[in-house]
């Protein structure tokens, strides 16, 4: 399954394109804008700036002067609209008119001012512009991300509990907040994250995932925040941590519960002053990467219980995202299915067509304790020992095979007049063992394996029910 990657994805690190003949406004608009934390790229004619749209640089905002030599503004702001429709375009000019206003509005100008403008008056409708560019540029990414095919990535699903987790992911992606995914073992925590990193500003970086849980705890401190050569025994050379190789990218601390409590008051200072001090280091090095946290635990119980620092909880949870378990998005089960099943298909090399229906039935009203995980490596299994076309139930394991009897049996209903229950069960017992006598090919030692009875057990119950040779 392909990502959706939508053209509208809200960037707050896009430019401002400031397009003007004036050498004296293009730099009085770039200082301003740089004072206000944007990057800003100037253009000195029309024709400059159409080359850079149609070389498909993206901005968040384009500032125009309306009458320039050549390519006018208005020709400018056509352009916008058309190719980046979530960019806002205020245009600027020392001949104002009302004509000319309302023409530039028509085109889908966000303002129009008048030059010489103060400072602030200029300020103040960049801001507005921005503010509508992160609204309207998130809508258009959310409508796409929702849009496309069933999920993002290896993350899979239609139900509505699976789509506000895609929705949270649009939401969250483009920033750069830190985020709590929290799910059961085995529904796709770590998928969330790699999501996230990768619907973000800065994909291009690094995705570094540790389980704060596998590690011992005397090298957990070392992973995440590094150390210096002969800092402790063992310590053989320096070693970058986690939270500094990271650079811009994304470090995903899993199981953030299992963490050490004098691990989490470094993590706390890590979360709050965007600064770490590796082990043996008396200066501290800035951090710039985004953290993402999941767990399996209450975390809030683990507060109360005193295992957890509270301030670290707060920390950590700004943006929750929970996850939920298979048996609550039971509508996205056979999606799961179909798609693992074409993915071993491939990898592994057994062209299977799908599954049959005993198997699928089995399939789908399955609970999956271990949710996805489990799922997928039915599948796997399924498709490496099938030898037909479809998916059967022989391939399935044995505990969902055992699961299927029993849900069976605790179906069967006993009417108001009655059941007779001996030769219920004969009907049971003589209809499993022709289904084993066929599956094994005739071979009855093969079949009383398959009943998991002895071969005289078999032989007794063949001639029990006229299913001898003869």
């Amino acid at each position: 399954m392909s990502d959706p990657t939508p053209d509208t994805s809200p960037r707050p690190d896009l430019a401002v394109l400031v397009v003007d003949d004036e050498r004296s406004m293009r730099e009085f608009l770039g200082v301003m804008l740089r004072k206000d934390g944007h990057l800003v790229e100037v253009a000195s004619t029309g024709e400059d700036a159409l080359a850079r749209l149609k070389a498909g640089e993206r901005f968040k905002l384009v500032m125009t002067d309306l009458k320039m030599p050549g390519i006018g503004g208005l020709d400018v702001l056509e352009a916008v609209k058309r190719d980046q429709p979530a960019c806002q375009v205020i245009v600027m000019t020392a001949y104002a008119t009302a004509e000319t206003a309302l023409s530039a509005i028509k085109l889908g100008a966000y303002d129009y001012i008048t030059k010489p403008f103060k400072l602030d008056q200029a300020r103040a409708a960049v801001n507005r512009a921005l503010e509508k560019f992160l609204l309207l540029s998130e809508n258009l990414y959310l409508r796409d991300a929702l849009d496309h095919r069933q999920g993002m990535g290896e993350l899979i699903g239609r139900s509505p509990a699976m789509q506000r987790v895609f929705q949270m992911i649009a939401r969250v992606a483009p920033t750069r907040t830190t985020v709590l995914i929290h799910g059961e073992s085995g529904t796709g925590k770590e998928l969330v994250a790699r999501a996230i990193h990768t619907h973000s500003a800065h994909a291009e970086g690094p995705f570094l995932p540790i389980n704060c849980g596998a590690i011992p705890e005397n090298l957990i401190e070392s992973e995440l925040f590094g150390h210096r050569k002969g800092a402790f025994t063992g310590a053989m050379a320096d070693k970058e941590g986690l939270f500094v190789a990271a650079g811009q990218g994304t470090v995903f601390l899993d199981e953030i519960g299992e963490l050490p409590p004098s691990v989490q008051v470094k993590l706390l200072r890590v979360l709050q002053e965007r600064k770490v001090r590796p082990v043996g280091e008396s200066r501290e090095l800035p951090v710039h990467c985004r953290i993402v946290a999941a767990t399996n635990r209450d975390l809030r119980d683990e507060v109360r219980q005193g295992r957890f620092r509270e301030d670290l909880y707060y920390r950590l949870s700004v943006i929750p995202i929970e996850v939920p378990p298979l048996r609550e998005r039971s509508s996205d089960v056979q999606l799961l299915l179909e798609h693992f099943l074409q993915r071993y298909a491939t990898e592994i090399g057994n062209p299977i067509e799908g599954i049959d229906a005993p198997a699928l039935r089995i399939l789908t009203t399955y609970d999956y304790p271990g949710n996805v995980r489990e799922l997928q490596n039915i599948m796997e299994r399924a498709v490496t020992l099938e030898t037909g076309s479809l998916v059967s139930t022989e391939s399935l394991p044995y505990h969902l095979q055992e699961e299927n009897f029993s849900r069976v049996a605790r179906e069967i209903e006993v009417p108001e007049a009655g059941v007779d229950l001996e030769k219920l069960v004969e009907e049971l017992e003589r209809n499993l063992i022709t289904r084993a006598l066929e599956r094994a090919g005739g071979v009855k030692t093969e079949a009383a394996r398959l009943l998991n009875i002895s071969f005289r057990a078999l032989r007794y119950r063949l001639d029990k029910y006229g299913l001898n040779d003869d």
